[in-house]
């Protein structure tokens, strides 16, 4: 970074064009005092040039001067970043119910860009990220690399488990086993699901008792509209999906005794504005503590301009003096 400590000075540049002026004019009004028939003999194309290109080389030698007394410094800036990130486990349910299409262009697709936005805003924290439908497993542990988990979220799709079902508190407990040992000060499970617990043989309340034993947070979100969803049933031969309406059934009275067991908190996302909400309110309950120190050097840059400018005014003296020769 450049920068000038002195910058008033830079004024004084804005008079140069005015004495370049005046060299001009000096130059057009100069008549010769004594009138030669021929002048071959005194002749000399590059003194002649020299003669009119010295007060230029004088003005550039002085606009050297004046940037040299603005003293132009290199500024050196490094930023110490010191802070308690929060260890962060994203744990996501993938059952087949995830493809109804009450949120555009379902509710996985919805949740995973969602997310995607939520974990670019947490730059200092570490993150993980879970998956459960019939099981559950930890696709990535907590790591400050974003770009790994943001693949891993790109990736999720309902297919990746045989055995199809919610199992919730398979979900929770897997997450809460990779961040028992962490040693953040602050740890958050965010767990996102659009039914109720049907598979597994832990049990979520069990699951939320551990979390709590581990002193770690959990936020649960129940994503899906009141009533009715159109979901993709079957797929003919020729390719063509057959839908049917399914009934949304959440379990909020579990999912708010998870949270409240915990110290978290339930949000029910209706839809995709609500759901985008929902991360945000848990981005501003879950701050990170962060302490930003700047340091700046600074270096004197004004020595080649300086040394520039008494080099451009001893070559002009000299030239005055030993080349030029001028008649009276």
């Amino acid at each position: 970074m450049f920068s000038f400590a002195q910058p008033y000075f830079l004024l004084f540049l804005l008079l140069l064009p005015l004495a370049g002026w005046w060299y001009w004019r000096k130059g057009q009004r100069r008549q010769a005092t004594l009138r030669f028939s021929d002048l071959h003999p005194w002749q000399s194309t590059w003194k002649t040039l020299l003669m009119q290109l010295l007060p230029y080389v004088r003005l550039l030698a002085f606009g050297l001067l004046i940037v040299a007394l603005a003293r132009p410094q290199h500024v050196f800036k490094k930023e110490e970043i010191k802070g308690q990130g929060i260890d962060i486990f994203l744990v996501m349910d993938v059952s087949n119910s995830m493809l109804a299409e009450d949120f555009r262009p379902n509710r996985l697709e919805v949740c995973k860009q969602v997310a995607e936005a939520f974990v670019d805003k947490r730059r200092f924290d570490r993150i993980g990220l879970t998956v459960f439908s019939g099981e559950a497993f930890s696709q990535c542990p907590v790591t400050t690399d974003h770009r790994v988990v943001l693949e891993f979220l790109s990736q999720l799709k309902t297919d990746l488990f045989e055995e199809q079902g919610t199992a919730i508190g398979m979900g929770l407990a897997s997450a809460v086993n990779r961040l028992k040992d962490s040693e953040a000060k602050s740890k958050v499970i965010v767990l996102l699901t659009d039914g109720d617990n049907n598979a597994g043989y832990i049990p979520p309340l069990t699951a939320a008792e551990l979390a709590k034993k581990f002193n770690i947070k959990v936020y649960t979100i129940g994503v899906g509209t009141d009533g009715f969803a159109r979901m993709p049933f079957m797929q003919r031969a020729n390719g063509e999906l057959i839908y049917r309406n399914v009934r949304v059934e959440i379990n909020e009275e579990l999912l708010t005794e998870i949270a409240n067991i915990t110290g978290g908190r339930y949000f029910r996302a209706v839809n995709e504005k609500v759901l985008a909400g929902v991360y945000e309110a848990i981005d501003q309950l879950e701050k990170t503590e962060i302490e930003i120190t700047t340091i700046t050097r600074t270096s004197e840059g004004f020595y080649p301009f300086a040394g520039l400018a008494i080099v451009l005014l001893v070559l002009e003296w000299l030239a005055n003096h030993l080349f030029i020769r001028r008649f009276p």
